[in-house]
Formats: structure tokens, sequence, C-alpha cells
């Protein structure tokens, strides 16, 4: 599957609904993006453009067991057992960008509040915010780290973890396993080694 970029154009603004579990099933663990990219909105998947690493990177780390060709969209029952799983997405903002730079500070921050109002409703025992530059703009903290986050976002244990883009050229799927393992292990998605 591909697009051209007069195709890809047309989804400028476009939004992509949250991926969770049903209301009454267990939500782990919430991964946060930044927003959707163009080819997220054609297709209505999470991180689907095709060099994006985030679900390599979640199968290398054992959180998901079966591939994803996000590219092509999750099918139903790719949805359906990543959310069985407990797991869920969602974006700090709505609206799709070719790029994540083309955002305003003032549409980051709304999204930091957005987040911390579906933390809680939805009650993820872990969040995962992927990109340490926007979670900074988000909330106010030019200061913060990668990793566990010494307080939690509306009481749940939050991490901010490598961005899994192309662009983000100096991490690899096996890096971002890595990364993506540890906030998995707190939310109880993986055995303790």
């Amino acid at each position: 599957m591909g697009f051209t970029r007069a195709e890809l154009a047309a989804y400028e603004g476009a939004e992509v609904p949250d991926l969770l579990p049903d209301p009454a099933a267990p939500l782990r663990l919430l991964f946060v993006g930044i927003n959707p990219g163009l080819w997220t909105a054609a297709v209505q998947t999470h991180f689907a453009h095709p060099g994006n690493r985030f679900y390599p990177a979640l199968l290398g780390a054992g959180i998901i067991t079966t591939p994803v060709d996000a590219a092509a969209g999750m099918s139903d029952d790719d949805r359906a057992r990543f959310t069985a799983a407990g797991l869920g997405i969602t974006n700090l903002v709505r609206r799709a960008t070719a790029r994540a730079s083309e955002l305003t500070a003032a549409e980051l921050r709304e999204g930091g509040q957005r987040l911390v109002a579906l933390v809680e409703a939805r009650r993820p025992a872990v969040v995962a915010v992927a990109g340490i530059t926007a979670y900074r703009q988000a909330f106010g903290l030019p200061k913060a780290q990668p990793g566990r986050q010494p307080e939690p976002l509306a009481g749940a244990e939050l991490w901010v973890v490598p961005n899994p883009s192309g662009l983000n050229a100096h991490e690899t799927a096996a890096s971002l396993a890595t990364a993506y393992a540890a906030p998995a292990l707190a939310a109880g998605l993986l055995p303790r080694a």
C-alpha cells in the first residue's frame, strides 16, 4: 500500500480516534503519541507510517505476540487483541500533520490537559508518553528526563519513552523494545525476570 504526497496531504488536520479497551475492561498501559501523521490518518491506525518502529518494538519486547502491519491499517482482530491485552493508544494532539514540529506550544499544552482528563476518566495503571520534547512542552517541564517520572499523572505511574518515528534515527527497534518493556513491566504486562 502506498500514497502519493497529494493523497496524504488530503489528511492534513484529520483525527484518529483513541484505541482503548471497552470502559468496563482494564486499561493497564496507555501509550501516548505526539499527534497522528498523515499516513496514520489515512489508514486510521496509530503509529502507522512504514518507517515507524512502534509495533516492531512492542513485538520485540513481548508486549504484543502477533505482528501488526500498521502501514496497511490495523485489522479488527489486531485492535481486539491489542485492547484485550489492556493496551491503549492516544495522542497529545488529535490533528494530523506531516511533522510534529508543525504543532504549536498551545496545542501541546491543551493536549497535556486533555491527557490528564483521559487518565482521570479511564484510570490506566501506567502511562507511557513517546517523546521527551513533546512531554516537556505539554507539561511545562523543560528539565524532565526520559524514563520513569517522579510524579504520577492523575494517579497513573508515568514514563517518558523514546519516540518510535523513523525520524528518531538514533533509536532502533531493539532499543525501543528495551525502553517500552520497562513501563510494560510496571503495568504487569511482562513477567519479572
